[in-house]
């Protein structure tokens, strides 16, 4: 049983929300949200959300009410980039630089460990 949960247009750059996601990547869910509650890093509280969000939907359906949520695990998480804004410093001479703003796409999918998956691989054997 999965659930996902996509935010996305956040205004973060992927590369500073990627290093947050390979720590958070395959752990469980209860201990992922305790050791994000703590972290000093904007990118933490984007996850958290979002984490707390993929739960959130895998308990709204039919099926989640039986799951019990100490056995969530994050199955996949993974930042895709944005679109860039791109707005205009003024420099000296008439010159112009062009600032960036990037945002990023953050998806978490959370579900319990994935028992018929050994099932399928003894019936390929």
């Amino acid at each position: 049983m999965k659930a996902r949960a996509v935010n996305k247009y956040i205004r973060h750059s992927a590369k500073k929300m990627k290093p947050m996601l390979d720590m958070v990547r395959g752990k469980q869910v209860d201990q992922v949200l305790n050791m994000l509650a703590y972290m000093p890093k904007k990118s933490a509280k984007i996850v958290e959300l979002t984490t707390r969000s993929a739960v959130s939907n895998l308990l709204n359906t039919d099926e989640g009410a039986k799951i019990n949520t100490n056995e969530l695990l994050i199955l996949e998480a993974y930042v895709n980039q944005g679109p860039v804004m791109k707005r205009i410093r003024p420099r000296a001479m008439g010159r112009a630089y062009l600032i960036r703003k990037r945002t990023c796409h953050l998806t978490i999918v959370v579900g319990t460990p994935a028992e018929d998956v050994t099932k399928d691989t003894k019936e390929k054997e």
